[in-house]
């Protein structure tokens, strides 16, 4: 049986993303309009960056859960370009996040523990049964 760690990361997330568009997992309004973070200087260009970063937030909290949105903040985040002065590190937008976790829980795959989001074992087999079927594809790995 594969696991989330036997798969290429790109692979896996674009995988889940196809999948979590197939559930019908719920899109807010305002996040084509909107920028991922202070950092950013553009809003993202891909036409399903929500299902993206809902694939990615969901393999985020299977490796390294219980976390929480402050953490993710900083992993999502980037350094800013300041011109001719030193870039600093800016945290990625917390309501998109958020929004995405919530809807995962929803969806049943996350649950919120004490110390920050879990992953359910829901969550765990529909992520194992993508990582088995890269694996079995032979496109991951």
């Amino acid at each position: 049986m594969a696991s989330v760690k036997d798969v290429e990361a790109n692979v896996l997330i674009k995988k889940t993303a196809e999948k979590l568009k197939e559930v019908g997992i719920t899109k807010p309004a305002y996040v084509d309009f909107v920028k991922s973070g202070a950092g950013r200087d553009r809003v993202p260009q891909q036409s399903d960056f929500w299902y993206i970063r809902c694939a990615s937030l969901l393999r985020q909290v299977y490796l390294n859960g219980p976390i929480g949105v402050s953490r993710l903040r900083i992993r999502y985040g980037n350094r800013k370009e300041h011109g001719v002065r030193r870039h600093h590190h800016y945290k990625a937008g917390g309501s998109i996040i958020r929004d995405a976790l919530n809807a995962l829980e929803k969806l049943g795959y996350v649950k919120k523990g004490k110390s920050g989001r879990e992953i359910t074992s829901a969550g765990r087999s529909f992520l194992d049964k993508i990582s088995n079927e890269i694996i079995k594809g032979g496109s991951g790995a």
